[in-house]
């Protein structure tokens, strides 16, 4: 029995619990796109579109080039596999956890809701029934079902919803409504679960309280391979005693085995069923979104990588750059790169090149031919797809790899 891991060791748990150890594909199919789904467990849904929605992009950092109609498939035809809730944050979970989520969706309606306080109950009424009767819509052709003239102006640099898009959003954090799908301009399309969930997933009995936290503490354990309580906790953002009671329960089910983690200061617990290769021979740039990095405690306990996304940092006060992706080489975080997507030129945009402290000699010949592959799966300029900017202490490196490339 395993009590004990470096921090190489639980870096590689980690990495092989997230699908870095999968074999290639050379045309990913919906076996693919289900086998790395059971790997991360959600998509998290951002809207930022500068190099790639958020949610495409773990799939193609594992999987490799892949047709993004994968995912809409899985998400908006028959047989649906994904549904969009507030699992992690907004995120694609497998259409199985809508039933686990029913004690969250439960209490959103007790408080009305996550946001939203001023959603008047006959107006979220009126919202249900006219999805209910006329079909799928957004919020804009729903409020011209129910009357409402939409946002009367903008007070603040935050979201200026319609009243009718808060009610749809008050409806679908309850369960009442689900997405359905999205527009091209990113717009959820909303529609009653009898429509958009299958039947069999509908007809499944709700779990209890505890069994649903203790699904969900399973399926975080399952992602993570080896993880503190906390970690374990902010994979589905649950609370803190029913996580702490979730994992008592699997540890004496020995789902959890605890461990010691070398230079965690907390308790950890390795799943069961984690897998503890020698190496991890990975290549990726990651989005900021990605499950590997997306809670920056773990992310620098694992790598000893210190990440922060600046979209919301005034320009001059960035220190890496708007987007930026770390790069992953190996089983290590040797970099990271602001990119992007220039569709209007078919150029993939470096504006910036940082190696981490110890990145091995190849690291720029590495990034670039992930450069590359990359631009190539976003449709850009076959011929010459990267350009790289002078910002950073590696994009000189980088730039001297495409010249002589």
């Amino acid at each position: 029995m395993v009590d004990h891991l470096s921090r190489a060791q639980a870096r590689r748990v980690a990495l092989a619990a997230q699908g870095f150890l999968d074999p290639p594909h050379a045309a990913p199919t919906m076996r693919t796109f289900a086998r790395t789904l059971e790997r991360t467990g959600v998509l998290q849904v951002d809207s930022v579109n500068v190099l790639q929605r958020a949610h495409y992009v773990p799939l193609y950092s594992r999987m490799g080039p892949y047709d993004t109609g994968l995912l809409r498939r899985a998400a908006e035809r028959r047989p649906r596999r994904v549904v969009e809730y507030w699992a992690h944050v907004q995120a694609f979970m497998p259409v199985e956890l809508w039933p686990v989520m029913q004690h969250r969706m439960a209490s959103y309606r007790e408080r009305g809701g996550k946001w939203w306080r001023d959603v008047p109950e006959e107006l979220a009424a009126s919202v249900l029934s006219a999805v209910a009767r006329h079909g799928a819509m957004t919020a804009r052709q729903a409020a011209a079902v129910v009357g409402d003239g939409g946002p009367r102006r903008k007070e603040h640099w935050g979201w200026n919803w319609s009243a009718t898009r808060k009610a749809l959003d008050l409806l679908y954090m309850g369960g009442e409504l689900a997405i359905a799908a999205r527009t091209a301009q990113f717009e959820p399309v909303y529609d009653v679960p009898e429509r958009v969930l299958p039947p069999e997933v509908l007809a499944v009995p709700v779990p209890s309280p505890a069994e649903a936290a203790r699904e969900l503490v399973r399926r975080a354990a399952r992602s993570h391979g080896v993880a503190t309580e906390t970690d374990l906790r902010d994979y589905y953002r649950m609370g803190v005693e029913e996580t702490r009671r979730a994992v008592a329960e699997l540890v004496e089910a020995g789902d959890l085995l605890p461990v010691r983690v070398e230079d965690w200061a907390r308790p950890a617990y390795l799943h069961r069923a984690a897998r503890l290769p020698r190496r991890v021979g990975a290549r990726a740039l990651l989005s900021p979104f990605d499950p590997v990095v997306w809670e920056r405690e773990r992310t620098e306990r694992l790598f000893g990588f210190r990440y922060r996304i600046e979209i919301y940092v005034p320009a001059a006060q960035r220190v890496h750059g708007y987007y930026v992706l770390p790069f992953l080489l190996g089983e290590r975080l040797v970099a990271r790169v602001d990119l992007k997507a220039d569709r209007s030129a078919r150029r993939l945009l470096v504006r910036a090149a940082y190696a981490e402290p110890g990145a091995p000699p190849e690291t720029a010949a590495e990034l670039l031919a992930e450069l590359a592959r990359l631009a190539g799966w976003l449709g850009l300029d076959a011929a010459a797809p990267v350009v790289v900017e002078p910002r950073g202490d590696l994009a000189p490196a980088l730039a001297g790899v495409l010249r002589t490339g």
